[in-house]
């Protein structure tokens, strides 16, 4: 159901960005650079949690459900680009293509950035929403990526190189930098679902430990993985002494904090199940996504 649903619903999603993009840049450079990092790849993890909840709910996916997915992925893409850059994490390889201000110098590509993560929340206020629920997704999407989310995760996560912080410290810098982002892609499938509050206090709780879920995985990929496999260079999180859950916790212990992770996640979903007109299996396939397993 979820290999369906990404290869059927996802290319709409594309379109709404490319087609935002294209209509909206009148900077051709500045156009060429944020289509190169938007058309990249890359698995679109958070738009397709967007698309499998409101499909979860068995809900119709329209126009506003693909702005809203669109709009997410051009934040995460641009946070990509701004992490790639020499003053963070200097990075020369994303996604298996040379990182955008090796191409495009790294003016024009923080730029790029910029132009991504404004043009979302133009991207979601054009949509058909009511009023309410439109300013509702900006303000969550808002504190999701910004001071209160991704960019304090941020923030913490370089604070925390060369040191090594305490598990809880960890933890609440990577529910920031790579959680907030996740969990709004739960909250905002159920608020375009037409959901209770309830629910959605539970698809909160989920987007919480598939974020932390996320994290873990990716600092052990960084262990255990190639940069082939990876399109990224590996070892870099060792090379730049950052907090990782591998050096803090081993890599039994992050292996044993990913399954502990995912577990809750299952227990949140046999609630979702049990709260209303819910299918389970779009959600027990995503959490497959966030396994070590090939």
């Amino acid at each position: 159901m979820l290999q369906q649903l990404s290869a059927e619903e996802l290319p709409k999603v594309e379109k709404e960005i490319i087609d935002f993009i294209t209509t909206c840049t009148t900077h051709e450079e500045l156009k060429k650079s944020m289509l190169y990092s938007i058309e990249a790849g890359g698995k679109r993890i958070r738009p397709l949690i967007v698309l499998a909840t409101v499909r979860a709910f068995q809900k119709e996916l329209t126009s506003p459900v693909y702005q809203t997915a669109g709009a997410l992925e051009m934040i995460h893409t641009y946070s990509l680009i701004h992490d790639d850059l020499p003053a963070m994490d200097d990075d020369d390889l994303r996604r298996g293509k040379p990182t955008n201000h090796k191409v495009f110098g790294e003016a024009l590509a923080i730029l790029a950035g910029d132009g991504l993560l404004t043009g979302a929340f133009q991207l979601v206020s054009e949509t058909t929403l009511s009023p309410t629920e439109n300013v509702l997704l900006i303000q969550l999407l808002a504190k999701a990526a910004g001071i209160g989310g991704m960019v304090a995760g941020q923030a913490g996560d370089m604070a925390a190189e060369k040191h090594q912080v305490a598990l809880n410290e960890l933890k609440a810098i990577h529910r920031g930098k790579t959680g907030a982002l996740l969990t709004y892609a739960f909250v905002a499938g159920g608020i375009l679902a037409n959901q209770t509050e309830y629910v959605i206090e539970l698809l909160e709780q989920l987007g919480g430990h598939i974020g932390l879920a996320f994290q873990i995985r990716d600092d052990l990929l960084d262990v255990v993985s190639t940069t082939e496999e990876l399109g990224k260079q590996v070892g870099q999180d060792e090379k730049s002494e950052k907090s990782t859950y591998p050096a803090l916790l081993g890599l039994e212990g992050a292996q044993k904090a990913l399954a502990e992770e995912l577990e809750q996640a299952e227990l949140v979903i046999r609630q979702l199940a049990e709260a209303g007109d819910f299918q389970p299996q779009l959600f027990q396939e995503l959490l497959s996504l966030f396994t070590l397993k090939k």
